[in-house]
């Protein structure tokens, strides 16, 4: 059973008084923007006046952005450390009640810039040197002109903010504090309540038996509750359509992609190359069923480590790890060090907690990590990748402007996945035993499975599920049921049939409420692992380059500041090279489970 929260040791909680000193002060500053939001309304129909009326509204606009993201991250980290407090539900809510208000106050801003003529444009900046600063950021909004509505328009769907992201709250409010899953057995026969936080220390086990249990008991639940799960799914699905539709999008992907300015392309190359690549899938859980000596490999199979190898960590063994791991980058570690010693890290799970990992936090807030640490390798990894969305989202907020402070959500999952694959180069290297090495090998290999194997049947999904809707078809839990199904099968060669519990599993998938987000999962590894490649056995040079990827925030778009860094994402050539890195450390596994007799 989970810990309560006030039986957590401080020293592995987040210190969230760096951001808000007491809950009072939050409320106070709550209460000041909203009355500052309240007196900007008056800025409408005057932002062309003047090159002077330019630059007062938008650093009024952005402060005022700025402050409500701060506000946002105190409110949803409290809530997250235990969803189930009544309190913490209401300051998210009053955060996204004023996400809300400020769209409604600032809807004039995109309509009216559109207004501005070329000459005018110019002129503004001229006269005004300090509107420079601005300027790409100028460009990406008229760049998006086809798109802007009227103003009345704009304050209409801004003041649906928060009806529009009723489905994607109720889902979390759902799987997180009510749902509630079966007491099942652990390794040594004891009853465990069954959470999200040990799930996956459950399906890992080497019993087969274990995993079996709390494989099946966590679908019953999925499965009882498929039709709510159904439904707000598809009012998600429903509301991106309909945004895609009014701004004059062909599609929600399209409308999506266009916010990082991504061609679909990109998307499309992803699938196709994942799709000419499912052989090696394949040949890899053949070989785990060889391996687990299973001549009838069920799903439930595919989380267990291979190896007898005990390679575990804990918390603190892992914090040093990671920081040994990180110093090849050349620079000081103090951030790393800070975040590590600071209370910047939520560890441990307790009841109502979040569950999974994130790196979290704004402009002006330390960028804090939740975990819910178990003593494995595979949570050594998760530490290292959400360090890595740290050091990146410090880097960025130290190196730039608020208006660049933050980084493409493209590019988002690059910095993390750098990380894992620094961490797994660096392990490799310093290994000398076979089971060992095995061991290590066998994690990349079920890492690289789950991230670009895993999310791009993610993708496919998503997409086929806002296409079908945006063709009439109603997404009832029987068609999401039977075209999950379909991919799954279609990925692991393993029959629909004899897997009847994997047609729920798109229920319990946050990631399909946060609008086209899964497949950068993919090409940010793929990409991650060129770049890994060039700052272990690459120059100076190399690790420079990737460090000013790190600092350039959105002061550029994001194709042009991954290419700086070495890595073409408009080509398929860094998908082909990952799919290489993983197709060799494949055959010197193979090579391993001959050596060791393993088959």
């Amino acid at each position: 059973m989970a810990k309560q929260r006030n039986e957590i040791e401080e020293k592995y909680t987040w210190d969230l008084s760096t951001i808000f000193p007491t809950d009072e002060a939050f409320e106070t500053e709550l209460a000041q923007v909203s009355e500052e939001l309240k007196n900007a309304s008056n800025l409408a129909g005057h932002l062309l006046d003047s090159a002077e009326s330019l630059l007062t509204t938008t650093e009024i606009q952005l402060d005022l952005m700025r402050r409500i993201e701060k506000l946002y991250s105190y409110a949803h980290m409290k809530n997250d450390q235990d969803t189930r407090v009544a309190k913490y539900q209401e300051y998210q809510a009053k955060g996204m009640t004023i996400y809300s208000e400020f769209g409604q106050t600032f809807a004039f801003y995109e309509p009216e810039f559109m207004e501005i003529t070329e000459d005018q444009y110019q002129a503004f900046l001229a006269e005004k040197p300090e509107l420079q600063t601005y300027q790409h950021y100028f460009d990406k909004l008229l760049q998006k002109k086809e798109h802007i509505l009227t103003q009345r328009e704009e304050e209409l769907l801004a003041g649906a903010g928060e009806i529009f992201g009723a489905a994607s709250e109720t889902f979390a409010i759902l799987d997180n504090a009510d749902i509630v899953f079966p007491v099942v057995h652990n390794e040594k026969g004891e009853e465990v309540q069954l959470t999200h936080g040990n799930y996956i220390s459950l399906v890992e086990s080497k019993n087969r038996e274990v995993r079996k249990e709390a494989y099946e008991a966590l679908y019953s639940v999925y499965k009882q509750y498929q039709h709510t799960y159904a439904k707000t799914l598809q009012t998600n699905v429903k509301v991106q359509n309909y945004n895609a539709k009014v701004r004059k999008f062909s599609s929600a992907r399209e409308a999506a992609l266009s916010a990082n300015f991504i061609p679909e392309s990109v998307y499309d190359s992803l699938v196709s190359a994942v799709d000419k690549h499912l052989p090696l899938l394949q040949r890899y859980i053949d070989l785990r069923a060889k391996i687990l000596g299973i001549s009838d490999l069920k799903m439930y199979d595919l989380y267990t480590p291979l190896s007898e190898t005990d390679y575990k960590f804990t918390y603190e063994e892992a914090l040093a790890k990671s920081q040994e791991v990180l110093a090849i980058l050349g620079e000081d570690l103090s951030r790393v060090k800070t975040a590590f010693s600071e209370r910047w890290i939520d560890v441990y799970e307790n009841q109502g907690k979040r569950s999974g990992a994130y790196s979290g936090g704004s402009y002006d807030t330390n960028a804090f990590m939740l975990l819910n640490w178990q003593d494995t390798l595979d949570n050594l990894f998760t530490l290292v990748h959400e360090t890595g969305h740290s050091m990146h989202s410090s880097y960025t907020r130290e190196t730039q402007p608020y208006v660049y402070g933050d980084y493409s959500i493209f590019l988002a999952e690059i910095a993390s996945t750098t990380n894992e694959n620094i961490l797994t180069e660096k392990l490799l290297e310093e290994v000398e035993d076979d089971a060992t090495r095995f061991a290590i090998l066998n994690h990349f290999l079920d890492g690289f499975r789950g991230t670009v194997f895993r999310q791009t049947q993610f993708a496919e999904f998503e997409h086929a599920i806002h296409k079908a809707d945006q063709e009439g078809q109603v997404l009832t839990s029987e068609f999401l049921n039977e075209l999950y199904a379909d991919l799954n099968e279609k990925y692991y060669g393993l029959k629909k049939e004899d897997n009847p519990q994997i047609q729920y599993e798109w229920a319990r998938i946050p990631h399909f409420y946060y609008n086209y987000y899964v497949f950068q999962y993919s090409t940010g590894f793929a990409a991650a692992s060129a770049l890994a490649e060039k700052i272990v056995h690459g120059s100076q040079e190399d690790k420079d380059k990737y460090l000013d990827y790190l600092k350039a925030g959105n002061s550029d778009y994001p194709l042009n500041v991954i290419k700086k860094a070495g890595v073409d994402m408009e080509k398929e050539d860094y998908l082909n090279a990952a799919f290489a890195v993983f197709e060799r450390r494949l055959d010197e596994f193979e090579a391993l489970v001959e050596k060791l007799g393993l088959v």
